[in-house]
């Protein structure tokens, strides 16, 4: 399994900024790298960049930049780990670990870190083991840093390798009987959601941290975990909701975010299943964060690969409270609930409603239009049934 990260360590943190990338995307995605490690137990104390126009195959960075980092560590010597958000080949990884003395993680590694300490449920944990094996699977040979501490390699290169061999074999078989585990796991949640009756399906998406957890508590009136952290949640939590005699079944899921690797993806395509089942998305957005239109292009692309883009969204802008444009002096100047209605963001998102789901702000507005959505999909899915 990987490696657990534990309460207050130290982390240094590692960004590159390709030549058609701009410095602020850079800071973003760092900023964001920071948020995880900051999520995960850790506490960032330094952050390093390069620009690069093309990766170096041994260690990602160039060897100043690594000598650079190496120094810091040397004269901070209360250093855990150096994360990188780029993701590491394997081989980079044991460079990289061999030149700072130092645990090194990428961003797909500090993603799981994460997702296991999250995961509540049986199947969430399954999901989960299975994405951490994956990844783990490539990296065997690093982990195996005894051998180096025994010289000379006659006698021992023989059984240091049939003993990686037969981790390799063992970790091939978790994964096959995780797979069927989770095969087994789908066949009894889709028998359950085909129990659910004839109800139309609404499903909250969107990018982590949005807010979806606190909205589907909102809307639901149920208790569902919710925090200023990312991926607070990984479980799938469905609730019958009626408004205005108007029965349906809201769901809320696990948080997209940027540079999620293909694997995860696909590990986490079962819990999504609701997404792609939904007749209906309410996509949660932070409207208070600076990069928020990135934020829907990241989500937007998730749905594709999900196959779930073309269905009915209503775009619901969050935490409209904490939005601030910029006078001439770049001043951050606070909108009202109105003035974002008539905003240049409303003109380029037709199908959208401002909120501040905390505050409790416009959410009559919301479930107005969320229920003219419901009644919509109810006289199209099913025109006999009366609602």
């Amino acid at each position: 399994m990987i490696e657990r990260l534990a309460k207050k360590e130290k982390a240094v943190l590692v960004g590159v900024c390709h030549k058609e990338q701009k410095k602020e995307q850079l800071d973003e995605y760092l900023d964001e790298l920071s948020f995880l490690c900051s999520t995960a137990g850790a506490i960032p104390i330094k952050t390093f960049t390069q620009n690069v126009d093309h990766y170096d195959p041994a260690t990602l960075i160039r060897k100043g930049k690594v000598q650079e980092i190496k120094k810091f560590i040397e004269d901070n010597p209360d250093v855990n780990m150096v994360i990188f958000d780029e993701e590491l080949s394997p081989s980079q990884q044991r460079n990289l670990e061999k030149e700072t003395g130092r645990k090194v993680l990428d961003r797909t590694g500090l993603i799981l870190d994460i997702f296991a300490d999250r995961a509540q449920t049986a199947y969430a944990k399954t999901q989960v083991e299975l994405a951490q094996y994956e990844y783990l699977l490539p990296r065997l040979a690093g982990m195996w840093t005894h051998l180096e501490k025994q010289r000379g390699g006659i006698g021992m290169r023989g059984p240091g390798e049939t003993e990686i061999e037969t981790d390799r074999r063992r970790i091939r078989n978790r994964i096959a009987l995780l797979k069927e585990r989770i095969v087994a796991i789908d066949k009894q949640m889709t028998t359950q959601r085909r129990n659910r009756g004839q109800l139309i399906r609404v499903s909250l998406v969107g990018y982590t941290n949005a807010g979806k957890s606190t909205l589907m508590n909102l809307l639901s009136h149920s208790e569902v975990f919710a925090e200023n952290a990312l991926f607070a949640t990984l479980d799938t939590t469905v609730r019958k909701v009626t408004f205005e005699n108007t029965p349906f079944l809201l769901s809320d899921t696990v948080g997209f975010i940027r540079k999620l690797p293909t694997f995860l993806i696909e590990a986490f395509k079962s819990t999504l299943d609701e997404v792609r089942e939904a007749d209906i998305l309410l996509h949660v957005v932070d409207i208070s964060h600076p990069s928020f239109e990135d934020q829907i292009k990241v989500v937007n692309q998730t749905l594709t690969e999900l196959k779930a883009i073309d269905k009915s969204t209503l775009l619901v802008f969050n935490k409209a409270d904490l939005f601030r444009t910029q006078d001439e002096d770049r001043n951050p100047i606070p909108m009202t609930i109105d003035e974002l209605k008539n905003s240049y963001i409303a003109k380029e998102h037709e199908h959208s409603v401002f909120i501040s789901a905390v505050g409790r702000q416009n959410i009559e507005e919301l479930r107005s239009a969320m229920i003219n959505l419901i009644r919509r999909e109810y006289s199209v899915k099913y025109p006999y049934s009366i609602v």
